[in-house]
């Protein structure tokens, strides 16, 4: 078990991992990619890097990370389940556990298609190498935003009878199984219909037995059931501590201001508030 993950690598993943091995913390960062901060051109406001890429700038701080210590792993978070002695976290296709979870998944977008939170489950998943094989010799959709996705694509066709792949954003696709059926149109919303999965797109209705939505990120009401969350930003107190026991969140996940500097600070206060934390189950025997 490691004593800390952190979903993210950003700015206040990196601040959180730093402090938290200067304690003598294990520390595993399991992250989708570089998030805002990779595509920005130029980054002027952050003392001591004037006049630096943010691609550069991660480079800095992840070389940082690993050389004090911490693991970084480039995993899709898809799951996570806290319980009273360790928190599960579902990444990939593997399961870690932690005693404590840092939450620096960066600024909240709005992920999801109509439909689809209800359905989660019942036709639509969010990880190919967990539900594959239900739907060996049917046909299954993806919806897939990123490389990773077309990869699970060639997977999913070595067991589904049929198997359409549909860009939700823009990524490269030269490598996509021949197998699968390229599709040009956008889902626009996605029901149940009877056994099936209906999708509605510009183009008219299609039914399929499955549907696997592949993203570099997963809604946070699908991520960690139960946390609290405002206008689409994870609820903390002062020191970063959520409504669950054993998770915290840092960062642009918690809301404005989406400054470098503040998720720096907050990844600090979450760290230190961890540790405290974690000493304090130590002595409770948790």
């Amino acid at each position: 078990m490691t004593d800390v993950i952190i979903i993210g690598a950003g700015p206040a993943a990196v601040s959180a991992a730093l402090t938290l091995r200067m304690r003598g913390k294990t520390v595993q960062m399991l992250y989708a990619g570089g998030g805002a901060l990779e595509k920005a051109h130029r980054v002027d406001n952050y003392p001591g890097m004037p006049r630096i890429s943010g691609k550069d700038m991660l480079d800095i701080m992840h070389r940082q990370a690993v050389e004090a210590g911490a693991e970084m792993k480039k995993a899709v978070v898809q799951l996570v389940q806290p319980g009273k002695k360790k928190v599960t976290v579902l990444a990939g296709n593997e399961i870690f556990t932690c005693k404590t979870l840092l939450i620096a998944t960066g600024a909240p977008r709005k992920i999801g298609i109509d439909g689809e939170a209800d359905l989660l489950g019942q036709g639509v998943s969010y990880c190919a190498t967990c539900d594959g094989m239900f739907y060996k010799g049917k046909s299954v959709a993806v919806i897939g935003s990123f490389e990773e996705a077309v990869e699970d694509t060639a997977f999913l066709c070595d067991i589904a009878a049929k198997v359409a792949y549909f860009p939700e954003a823009a990524h490269d696709l030269e490598t996509l199984d021949k197998r699968a059926e390229k599709m040009t149109q956008k889902v626009l919303s996605m029901e149940k219909k009877q056994e099936q999965v209906l999708l509605r797109t510009e183009d008219g209705e299609l039914m399929y037995d499955g549907v696997f939505v592949l993203r570099p990120a997963v809604a946070l009401s699908q991520l960690v059931p139960k946390l609290e969350t405002a206008g689409g930003k994870i609820v903390t107190d002062e020191d970063g501590a959520t409504n669950i026991p054993r998770v915290y969140a840092a960062g642009d996940a918690t809301g404005l201001p989406y400054q470098i500097g503040k998720a720096v600070g907050e990844g600090n206060r979450a760290a230190l508030r961890m540790a405290r934390d974690m000493a304090a189950m130590e002595e409770g025997g948790q």
